[in-house]
C-alpha cells in the first residue's frame, strides 16, 4: 500500500492510531511532534472541536531512514474515536501500512475498547484487509491514570494474537516513541519482504 515517489526517492507509508474516543490517540501524535527535531517532521494538521476530540485526522510525516537509496516516510494519522464519524475512520483507513491500537486503560473504558477493536476489523474488513495480514501493535494508554484494568487482561481481551504490546502514558510520553519504532520496524520489514521479491 506503501506510495513510491520516484521522482523525490521517497517511500511514503501511512501509520493510522486507531482507539476509542478520548484514549490518547491525539496526544500520541503531539507528544511525538513535539519531541522530534524540525528537520525530520513536516507539518501537524489537527481538526478538532471546541472539545478538543479530533475530528478529522492529525497528520505527521517523518522521515526514519532510507531503504535501498530511498527515504522513508512516516504520515501518522489519528481517526475520529466516536462512533459517529465512523466514515471518516474509514476514509482514514484507506491505504494504511501499518496500526497501532490505543486502548484506554481505565476499567470504566473497557466496553469502549472491546467495541472499538470490533469496529477496526469490520472496517478493515470492508475495504478487504484483515489486521493480521498489517503490521499492528498495541498501546495501553493512560497508565499513569488510578482505577486501571490489569495489563494481562488488556491483552487477553484486546491482543490474541500477542502482537508487540506497550504500557504507555501519553501525557508524559512514557511508551509513545517505543510504540511508533515498533510499528515502524513492522512496516520496515514488510517493505524490504516487498523489495526482495
Amino acid at each position: 500500500m506503501s506510495f513510491i515517489n520516484y521522482a523525490s526517492r521517497e517511500i511514503n507509508c501511512k501509520i493510522v492510531y486507531y482507539g476509542p474516543g478520548l484514549c490518547g490517540k491525539t496526544t500520541n501524535l503531539q507528544y511525538i511532534f513535539n519531541k522530534t527535531a524540525e528537520e525530520a517532521k513536516g507539518k501537524m494538521i489537527s481538526l478538532a472541536t471546541e472539545t478538543e476530540r479530533t475530528l478529522f485526522f492529525d497528520f505527521l510525516p517523518l522521515a526514519l531512514g532510507e531503504i535501498r537509496g530511498f527515504k522513508v516516510r512516516f504520515h501518522l494519522y489519528t481517526v475520529p474515536g466516536q462512533v459517529f464519524y465512523d466514515a471518516s475512520r474509514k476514509l482514514i483507513l484507506k491505504g494504511v501500512d501499518g496500526l497501532v491500537f490505543v486502548a484506554d486503560s481505565q476499567d470504566e473504558r473497557l466496553d469502549a475498547n472491546i467495541e472499538s477493536m470490533e469496529n477496526l476489523q469490520d472496517n478493515l474488513e470492508e475495504q478487504g484487509m484483515k489486521l493480521e495480514e498489517l503490521p499492528f501493535v498495541m498501546q495501553y494508554n493512560k497508565m499513569d491514570l488510578p482505577n486501571l484494568t490489569p495489563t494481562e487482561e488488556l491483552s487477553k481481551l484486546l491482543n490474541p494474537r500477542k502482537v508487540p504490546e506497550f504500557t504507555a502514558s501519553a501525557v508524559t510520553g512514557d511508551g509513545v516513541f517505543e510504540t511508533l519504532k515498533a510499528v515502524a520496524k513492522l512496516i520496515l520489514i514488510d517493505l524490504k519482504k516487498g523489495a526482495g521479491s
